[in-house]
């Protein structure tokens, strides 16, 4: 794939932990290279997802050019940008690039809650702050700050470098509104598990996907029905997968993809506090939830 014409099934991987909850660097080696031989079109590293405020500086470029070298060059790593002050941003995005990044996923700042002002300079600080092709994060329901069609369209007139939007306002008009304004000057993805096919009847071409971390096979092939319009196959498959897929969009996503990964062989649940595992009969509905979804598995 092309690090500006972004499309297809982009996992937001999670970051493996050691029973030290050190990062895992074979095993994070070894998924991102699962997530390309199910045909995946890229990753996304240092998202939410991938647990990146548990992370230090120094451990995210070394994800990323762990994440560059067992990509084999066959596919655009993207690197998450988050911080509470821009200038931080702004050197994360920086040193992201050094470290190998083709792309960067742009997030406003986190804990403050800044206005239309505020929001819009600090993003086009980080957009300026390298020639990278980048995917603005929009996700007002994890972040508080909604970046509307309007400001996205702004923003897009003004940095040649911004190529996508990751849409996850839950509002799936959101991505023909976005649409209206820009044509095809940007490619939407799907942000939220639960509402791809929706997303793509209006007009998405991608998915920055949670779940696929454990069913990349199954996530390629929804994506990819969806796109070719065949309604049937699509919302058969997309009706086993939903309820895996609504594990996405709660405060314990993390834990609860973890968990799915841990279940099908390809990762463990350990999370860095303030995360906890799940424990208790929140674990237990989750597992029956999984194990269910395991053994009507379509084949």
């Amino acid at each position: 794939m092309d690090a500006t014409d972004w499309r297809g099934v982009i996992p937001a991987i999670t970051t493996p932990f050691d029973d030290a909850l050190d990062v895992d660097t074979s095993a994070l080696s070894d998924h991102v290279a699962w997530m390309i031989d199910s045909g995946c079109a890229g990753i996304v590293a240092l998202g939410s997802l991938g647990e990146a405020p548990a992370l230090t500086t120094d451990e995210k470029l070394a994800i990323v050019r762990l994440c560059v070298a067992a990509t084999g060059g066959r596919a655009p790593v993207v690197a998450g940008v988050s911080a509470y002050t821009t200038p931080d941003a702004v050197q994360l995005a920086r040193d992201l690039a050094r470290a190998g990044a083709r792309g960067l996923m742009v997030l406003p700042p986190y804990v403050y809650r800044g206005d239309r002002r505020e929001t819009r300079t600090h993003l086009s600080a980080v957009l300026e702050a390298t020639s990278l092709s980048c995917i603005l994060y929009n996700n007002p329901i994890a972040y508080g700050t909604d970046i509307t069609p309007e400001e996205i369209g702004e923003l897009a007139a003004r940095h040649p470098n911004l190529h996508a939007v990751k849409e996850s306002s839950g509002d799936v008009r959101r991505v023909s509104g976005i649409q209206a304004l820009v044509g095809d000057r940007l490619r939407i993805l799907a942000g939220m598990d639960d509402a791809i096919v929706e997303s793509v009847g209006v007009g998405a071409v991608g998915w920055i996907a949670g779940l696929v971390n454990a069913f990349p096979e199954e996530s390629v092939r929804l994506l990819a029905l969806a796109l070719a319009g065949h309604r049937t196959e699509a919302a058969a498959l997309y009706a086993w997968f939903l309820p895996l897929l609504r594990l996405d969009t709660v405060p314990k996503f993390v834990q609860h993809i973890k968990l799915v990964q841990q279940e099908v062989g390809r990762g463990h649940e350990r999370v860095r506090p303030p995360r906890l595992a799940l424990q208790g009969s929140e674990r237990d509905e989750t597992l029956r939830l999984i194990r269910h979804a395991v053994a009507t598995r379509p084949r």
